[in-house]
């Protein structure tokens, strides 16, 4: 659905700032890649945020670069109930303790920002063992791995006409992501992996770009790997329906044999999530 042209819609409605910082993250990512010599527009063609269109012959915006690089303003012109939130709820004396919200008119509140903001916000408290390769510390683990895939997945399958938006919600000792939109795999094959059926084509290939995404449907299956391997409670997918609705939790509660249940929080003291 992300590769409809939008004919009536120049260039320069897209956020150029969004679209640089993306180039230079593909840039350090992927040195001597056939389109860092492109200009801008031939850039944003390249990676289907842009196309010709039939009806003038000329390069406008595709639906899949509106939402990733536009500003929302814009964006809710084709995307009525758009809406990108992320909420911090650490402290339960306290309605939130963070909130980022794509209509607050104090960013871009585009999907390509929303994700880095929201990416480095679930990723400060994840405990980094001391590792050294070629004299560099290495600062990435696969916790931080799958926390992308996550991230990525809710955005890249959100149907982006659907109602209630896409809620990103941190507590204590859980993460939930939340994204209009049923599993278009079926829960049960999304669970096995070895599908992939991205409702956001083009979406899923910006993110492949920059090293974000997994295309062959094995995202979700090693997510459940990475927790089992450090011992968490399983994640739990809900699909709803009436709004069609897919909720993923990430629980970082150690599993304990027997009925005791001990939580440990969502600190750096606590040597966990």
């Amino acid at each position: 659905m992300d590769m409809e042209v939008l004919d009536k819609v120049p260039m320069d409605d897209l956020n150029y700032d969004t679209i640089h910082g993306y180039r230079n993250s593909h840039r350090s990512l992927k040195g001597g890649h056939p389109f860092e010599r492109l200009s801008d527009h031939e850039y944003l063609r390249s990676i289907g945020a842009a196309a010709l269109s039939e009806e003038d012959g000329q390069l406008h915006p595709t639906a899949a670069g509106m939402l990733m690089f536009g500003d929302e303003y814009n964006i809710v012109r084709h995307f009525p109930e758009y809406f990108l939130d992320y909420r911090e709820e650490l402290d339960p004396t306290t309605r939130w303790s963070d909130r980022l919200q794509s209509s607050s008119g104090e960013w871009s509140g585009n999907v390509c920002d929303f994700y880095f903001r929201v990416y480095n916000k679930i990723i400060k408290d994840v405990k980094v063992p001391f590792k050294m390769s070629g004299g560099e510390r290495i600062d990435d683990t696969p916790v931080h791995k799958v926390l992308r895939e996550a991230l990525a997945n809710c955005l890249i399958h959100a149907d982006y006409h659907g109602l209630r938006g896409i809620v990103i919600r941190k507590e204590a000792d859980k993460l939930i992501l939340a994204n209009p939109g049923y599993i278009r795999t079926g829960k049960k094959q999304m669970r096995l992996g070895g599908e992939s059926d991205p409702r956001n084509k083009a979406l899923m290939k910006m993110f492949n770009l920059i090293n974000i995404g997994e295309r062959a449907g094995s995202g979700v299956p090693n997510i459940f790997n990475v927790w089992a391997d450090e011992g968490w409670e399983e994640p739990i997918i809900e699909e709803r329906f009436d709004p069609d609705r897919t909720v993923l939790t990430l629980s970082f509660v150690k599993k304990v044999a027997g009925k005791k249940r001990q939580k440990k929080s969502y600190r750096k003291d606590a040597g966990t999530l």
